[in-house]
């Protein structure tokens, strides 16, 4: 769906909750790379908190609304039009990135070669923190591109640690109490 034409599930005009709390209890570091940025919430919390923020993704009517969206806020991020799997063409190192609905949308094989890619542009230590929809998620309409937490874990299994994966919620604007989702916490090996 068109964001100037209506909003998509997951633009719900604010960061998410799970990912608003990580923003709160400072796990957000250094330079902080948004993935998937959509229309930025995401990239514009991390700025908010006096982070080096940078969000990606290939929507440049997103992006529009983005900058638009700092500007209005007086805030200072980066924004730029690139695919995620091509993320180490960036040529730049980052301390976090966090992923808000992207990894679960894409093939097994696609996953791998993301997150390869985002394992190198992470310093050693780095960070990452990924919402996705949940296979536990049984309300209709069915969200698409569930994920068992067993699937979640397999996408980990080189080059990274998982630190945690805890069941939560991701707000929507189709369902009324919210999409079950898996927060997961990995840092790069």
């Amino acid at each position: 769906m068109d964001p100037l034409r209506g909003r998509r599930p997951w633009e719900i005009g604010a960061p998410q909750p799970p990912l608003r709390e990580l923003a709160a209890t400072g796990a957000l570091r250094g330079r902080v790379l948004d993935v998937g940025c959509g229309t930025g919430e995401h990239t514009l919390m991390a700025a908010a908190a006096g982070l080096d923020a940078t969000g990606i993704d290939r929507d440049a009517d997103a992006l529009a609304i983005a900058g638009r969206k700092a500007r209005e806020r007086g805030l200072t991020a980066r924004f730029i039009r690139h695919n995620a799997l091509r993320v180490t063409e960036l040529g730049e190192v980052f301390d976090t990135a966090l992923d808000c609905l992207l990894l679960h949308a894409m093939t097994p094989a696609d996953r791998s070669r993301y997150l390869d890619g985002l394992r190198a542009v992470l310093r050693s230590g780095g960070r990452l923190f990924v919402l996705c929809y949940s296979d536990w998620h049984t309300a209709e309409p069915t969200p698409p591109h569930r994920m068992s937490r067993g699937d979640l874990e397999s996408c980990f299994t080189s080059g990274w640690r998982v630190d945690s994966i805890q069941a939560t919620t991701s707000a929507s604007t189709v369902h009324t109490g919210g999409v079950a989702a898996w927060l997961a916490a990995c840092t790069t090996l």
